[in-house]
């Protein structure tokens, strides 16, 4: 049976940890999704991760939906959760028109925005049609031209208090669950106790209801860097190119394919072909 939005929320009150991972495609959601993950973000990190871009700002509605239909396809348990791109939800009318996308064409259960007392009406909004909403505050990747780069969030006094604003903002707007990037420990702490909608954290502490991380970081996909708030449970860029190696060379000594890797044919049919 799918997870709903009711069962992470009784998560949180049952102070049951909640785990969340992004996925970009079919194979990779139905092996996250079989392995027991309750939430799936097609997150706009497809940018980087999938597309090669510098950031998340050149993700189109369409580069979603094409993710997110690929992702749903190989879910059976999980919430699929279709991550808003830059600029899609800043007016009223365009916010529903590509929840409604994500929904209708994508097939996912729930949208995730950025940002939280500045968005909070569409939030509400969108909610009020029926549609489960995420919310993201702290770091938020497509504001980090305006943040001045990847960095903490929420460390002054006043910057605490915006981000405990935007957070029960975002609760009172009807958000089933917040997304914290980058918020010092504590502060996170405090939130997840002030809100009684469960908070995912992303390099916020282990104080948060539940951890979400890109799914690249955890499987090591990427050698060259690691950010500070992932933890790799695999190294699998090693292992990728050691077995593409393996393959170059069997196939060029003709070791691959071998007799088990081809098929036959009636030696008699083969003759009359040369003969013809």
């Amino acid at each position: 049976m799918r997870v709903s939005i009711n069962t992470i929320k009784e998560m949180k009150a049952k102070k049951e940890k909640i785990v969340m991972l992004t996925a970009y495609d079919y194979s990779t959601a139905k092996l996250v999704d079989e392995a027991g993950v309750p939430l799936i973000l097609v997150g706009d990190s497809l940018g980087m991760v999938i597309l090669g871009y510098d950031s998340t700002i050149p993700v189109t509605m369409d580069d979603m939906i094409h993710h997110t239909k690929a992702v749903v396809r190989g879910i059976k348990q999980a919430i699929v959760v279709g991550d808003m791109p830059f600029m899609t939800y800043h007016s009223e009318p365009e916010a529903l028109k590509n929840a409604a996308r994500f929904m209708q064409e994508g097939g996912s259960q729930a949208i995730k925005l950025e940002g939280g007392v500045t968005v909070a009406n569409v939030v509400k909004r969108i909610v009020d049609c029926g549609i489960p909403v995420m919310g993201h505050i702290g770091l938020t990747p497509q504001s980090v031209y305006q943040l001045g780069g990847h960095r903490v969030q929420g460390k002054t006094p006043a910057a605490a208090l915006k981000l405990l604003k935007d957070a029960q903002a975002l609760e009172q707007a009807g958000a089933f669950a917040v997304v914290l990037e980058l918020v010092p420990s504590p502060l996170s702490k405090l939130i997840s106790e002030k809100i009684s909608i469960p908070t995912i954290g992303i390099g916020a502490g282990p104080d948060c209801d539940g951890q979400v991380q890109v799914i690249a970081d955890l499987l090591g996909l990427f050698s060259d860097f690691v950010p500070k708030h992932a933890k790799q449970y695999a190294k699998l860029a090693g292992s990728i190119k050691s077995a593409v190696g393996d393959y170059i060379t069997e196939v060029k000594s003709g070791k691959f394919p071998a007799a088990e890797n081809s098929s036959t044919m009636d030696e008699s049919l083969l003759a009359e072909l040369v003969n013809a």
